[in-house]
């Protein structure tokens, strides 16, 4: 098994793909993380999957830093893997996702191999990745854009997702994602859920007290203003400006940070992706 580390190589990208995944792989690119979760839960399917969710382990609820070691690890695998170990990050998934599907007396039907689901769960992926790379570094060009959208193809293709349906450039993107946004529902489970995420309130007071406020500003100000409505939430100006100033910080804190902060965590879960291939132990 090839490692991660020849995968850029092997993309077949030039140095222009080489200055995109510097570029990705930033920390701060995770800026709009928690804006993604709200997205991808937006749809009932997925939102009742992840609250309704029978497989422990996975729960961002109760085990918050595994999951975000995990959905880190299926980002990075998934963009810079070779392709064994990409279909080794599959067989992982799978083997929780077996377990995430709705009940026969469920009022929301749902099931982690929808590949409608899985689409749009990468759908949001780039639309998030495209936040962070905006926020980081201002407007993207169209060629860029283009270029980071056939890379995070790779979301959907991981999983169950046929390359076909993948959108082939920014227009039928925008049409596919105009459309996607009529399926959004939220109901009262979906709502409560994501009301507790966005405040952090799974997390123990010390911990929530000093993330929330941030958590939150971030959450609410990378969201459509009617998620955001959806989800019950105002947005007054005052939080509007603060949100710029954040962003202003973070620009500039992506430019002064040395590479090695700058590039957490993506270091720290590269090395750990290559450990656990290295010793045959499950990702997940």
């Amino acid at each position: 098994m090839r490692s991660i580390v020849t995968a850029r190589r092997r993309s077949g990208e030039g140095r222009g793909g080489d200055e995109l995944d510097r570029r990705l792989q930033r920390g701060l690119m995770l800026a709009p993380a928690g804006a993604n979760v709200v997205l991808q839960m937006s749809r009932r399917g997925v939102g009742r999957g992840v609250a309704e969710s029978r497989v422990s382990r996975g729960s961002l609820v109760r085990h918050p830093l595994r999951r975000t070691r995990t959905t880190l690890t299926y980002i990075w695998v998934s963009l810079y893997g070779t392709d064994d170990e990409r279909r080794e990050l599959r067989r992982n998934v799978d083997a929780q996702h077996r377990h995430v599907r709705s009940r026969p007396r469920d009022d929301v039907a749902y099931d982690a191999f929808d590949a409608d689901l899985q689409l749009w769960v990468a759908a949001c992926m780039y639309v998030g990745s495209l936040q962070g790379y905006e926020t980081l570094y201002g407007p993207i060009s169209p060629e860029t854009a283009e270029t980071l959208l056939a890379r995070c193809s790779r979301f959907a293709t991981t999983l169950q997702v046929p390359s076909r349906t993948w959108p082939g450039d920014r227009a039928a993107f925008e049409r596919y994602w105009m459309a996607a946004l009529e399926d959004v529902r939220m109901d009262e489970v979906t709502r409560k859920y994501l009301q507790d995420f966005v405040d952090l309130r799974f997390l123990a007071a010390p911990w929530r007290h000093l993330l929330g406020p941030l958590h939150r500003l971030l959450t609410l100000g990378y969201l459509p203003e009617e998620i955001r409505a959806t989800l019950g939430a105002t947005w007054e100006p005052r939080q509007q400006r603060r949100f710029e100033r954040v962003g202003a910080i973070m620009r500039w804190l992506n430019v002064v940070l040395p590479v090695s902060l700058a590039a957490f965590p993506w270091n720290l879960v590269r090395e750990d992706a290559r450990r656990r291939f290295s010793r045959r132990r499950p990702l997940f």
